[in-house]
């Protein structure tokens, strides 16, 4: 083009001309391009969800699911009236509907469900509506809960339930990054760890069975590294908990996806007969099945403990029956144990008659099946859990504390001498706080527990000499009533110690113990609560004191959160503390070579289930050539409960700081 034209085209009606050619370029162009912007957006959404479905690592963080959203979100809000609008709203919805499966949260729900009616009340004629409405009538209809007002200790908890959640998601991903850390158990176990805090934390929580899936999940994937059993069988107990105890939560299926749909056969409810005096053909395989041998039993008002001994492990599974007054049948919980049979004359019913159970009673409910029922009058929660060496099911049931107090303003009413405060009584728990203690002497009868380096040195021998002499000073001293678990050289059961102090209504359980080991230089005091182990040497220590391997504890501390709910593990550990410091500060005033080995937690199983504080004391090496001696020395004795006994004064001082002031202490009980 020539100078001369294009000043021609710049005349005044070429000019005019060309301004509106312009305008008409500026207003359209915008046009086109935000519709492609919204289009290429779209896309874009479209390529991040296929890449997260695409990665199994991905799919398991929330934060992927709501990065995809959020591209979705934007191809809606870039134009919300345009051909795409209805398009990236829909996929909105329905990927937080997906993610509420998942995740099991309100909020998700909420926000996809709000996203599906948007689309159906604002796009009536895109197809988009009808599949908005389609996946609003395949959702399954979800109550919402009332706004229940929550206690600030209660907010707290979720707060840190919530802290603790993201912590252990973090440790996750980055054991996930790194194809090395794979290959150390302890990175796994730490995750696992910090799961099991932030479900402990809130076990009502909206995370806890998230908590509980992420755990079976992480045993899982640590057993395809260890090819370890146990941490198979801990991944199934894990999952195994998310499908009966958080049936309606998103994590039911997927456990049971986990699990390759192993689930025990659905039972009708109201079936719990027992098949005694089935036909010899019917036992078919009778030699493989383990023999299921006795119901045991302690109880009072506010508490029942049951055992079912066997022969061997047995795989089981649990149900709580509800109430049938057309068949006037009460409310039932039942336990069937496979690859079992009902031993010869074991009783068909046992009665119990206490304030919560009615009776228990087993039957052969199938030719490899055994059923054991329980008929509940009332309770507040019961926990289920099996024991080792030899293979036995506890039935833990708590009632509530209404039939407790009764009790003891019963005793309260019983006229004593004048001055002393009757155990159990209003009066003395204000005074004192501590009324009644358990005092366990480890081991005894047929379990003489560790040998000595003196060969005549016997771990239940000690044990009944040093608590004995605690007894006394603890009566003498605190002035509280003392209850031995065993009084001579008797044999119990670690479950029958536990449900004594239960029973009792103890206020305080101590076990005393000693300790060994191969090597005989080892020496030292340690004093243990019941909570997960976090080293070896705890693990040794209460497989050597539970009379089973550290497999086993391994497979309990899987177990172990449901029954720390109860347990005072802060008190314990605060209890524990003054023990260990007060017994190791009065030892060395006197004896040389006295070393601290510290507080420490592990999972006793004399301590399982304990309604209180609980402590047990690894007194000295009975395995040590010197501290062997001074064990059998009743002077060391002396000294060493002396040092408990200041222990328990400080732990009561601290919880009841006018304990014991002038006028308030009370008398020691006779005799």
């Amino acid at each position: 083009m020539t100078d001369n034209a294009l000043k021609d085209m710049l005349k005044p009606p070429y000019k005019i001309f060309l301004w509106g050619l312009l305008l008409v370029l500026f207003v359209a162009i915008p046009g086109v391009t935000r519709a492609d912007a919204v289009r290429d957006q779209y896309f874009k959404a479209e390529n991040a969800y296929n890449k997260m479905l695409a990665s199994p690592n991905q799919r398991k963080y929330r934060h992927h699911w709501l990065r995809v959203i959020k591209e979705f979100q934007k191809v809606y809000d870039k134009d919300t009236t345009g051909s795409w609008a209805a398009a990236g709203l829909y996929r909105a919805g329905a990927t937080y509907v997906e993610l509420y499966r998942r995740s099991g949260r309100e909020e998700d729900r909420n926000a996809g469900l709000t996203r599906l009616n948007q689309v159906r009340q604002e796009f009536p004629r895109s197809a988009y509506r009808a599949k908005a409405e389609k996946q609003l009538k395949a959702f399954p209809a979800v109550k919402v809960p009332l706004q229940v007002s929550t206690s600030p200790k209660q907010e707290k908890a979720k707060q840190d339930a919530r802290r603790q959640f993201k912590n252990a998601e973090n440790c996750q991903a980055r054991l996930k990054q790194n194809p090395r850390r794979t290959k150390h158990r302890d990175v796994w176990l730490t995750c696992i760890k910090k799961y099991q805090d932030a479900y402990l934390t809130d076990p009502e929580g909206p995370l806890a069975a998230e908590c509980v899936f992420k755990i079976g999940s992480l045993y899982q994937q640590l057993a395809g590294y260890s090819k370890n059993s146990s941490d198979r069988e801990a991944g199934e107990v894990h999952l195994r908990k998310v499908i009966n105890h958080y049936a309606t939560s998103p994590y039911s299926p997927m456990a049971k996806a986990l699990l390759g749909e192993k689930s025990p056969p659905p039972e009708n409810d109201n079936d719990t007969t027992l098949e005694a005096d089935l036909p010899a053909s019917a036992a078919g395989k009778s030699s493989t099945l383990y023999s299921v041998s006795g119901l045991r039993y302690w109880s009072n008002p506010n508490y029942t403990r049951v055992v079912v001994d066997t022969s061997g492990k047995t795989p089981y599974f649990h149900r709580l029956l509800k109430k049938d007054p057309d068949l006037k049948k009460p409310q039932r919980l039942y336990i069937d144990l496979q690859n079992a049979r009902l031993a010869k004359d074991f009783p068909n019913t046992i009665p119990i008659n206490d304030d919560l159970l009615t009776d228990a009673r087993a039957g052969q409910y199938k030719s490899d099946t055994v059923r054991v029922v329980v008929d509940l009058k009332s309770f507040k929660t019961y926990k289920i859990f099996s024991l080792m060496n030899p293979f036995r099911i506890v039935i833990d049931v708590w009632g509530n504390n209404e039939a407790a107090s009764t009790t003891a303003q019963q005793q309260a009413a019983i006229k004593l001498p004048k001055g002393q405060i009757p155990p159990g009584s209003l009066a003395r728990s204000l005074a004192l706080g501590v009324s009644r203690i358990v005092v366990d002497a480890g081991h005894g009868g047929k379990d003489p527990g560790a040998k000595g380096y003196c060969r005549s040195a016997r771990e239940k021998t000690i044990t009944l000499g040093i608590a004995q002499k605690l007894k006394k000073k603890l009566e003498a001293k605190i002035g509280c009533e003392v209850i031995m678990t065993r009084s001579n050289d008797n044999f119990l059961t670690l479950e029958e110690r536990t449900a004594l102090a239960n029973t009792k209504d103890a206020d305080l359980f101590i076990s005393i113990h000693v300790n060994a080991h191969r090597n005989k230089k080892a020496y030292g005091t340690e004093t243990y609560f019941l909570n997960l182990a976090t080293d070896e040497e705890a693990i040794r220590v209460a497989a050597m004191e539970n009379a089973t391997s550290t497999k086993n504890i391994s497979d309990l501390q899987t177990i172990l959160m449901d029954l720390m709910q109860n347990a005072k593990i802060n008190e314990s550990s605060r209890l524990a503390g003054y023990v260990q410091n007060n017994m190791v500060t009065h030892l060395k005033k006197k004896y040389n070579n006295v070393r601290d080995k510290g507080v420490k937690q592990a999972p006793f199983y004399v301590l399982l289930g304990a309604q209180m504080p609980a402590i047990l004391v690894e007194t000295s090496f009975i395995s040590n050539p010197r501290e062997c001696k001074r064990l059998m020395d009743p002077a060391y004795q002396e000294r060493l409960c002396d040092g408990i006994v200041l222990g328990v004064e400080k732990y009561i001082k601290a919880t009841s700081p006018t304990a014991f002031n002038r006028g308030t202490r009370p008398v020691p009980p006779p005799g």
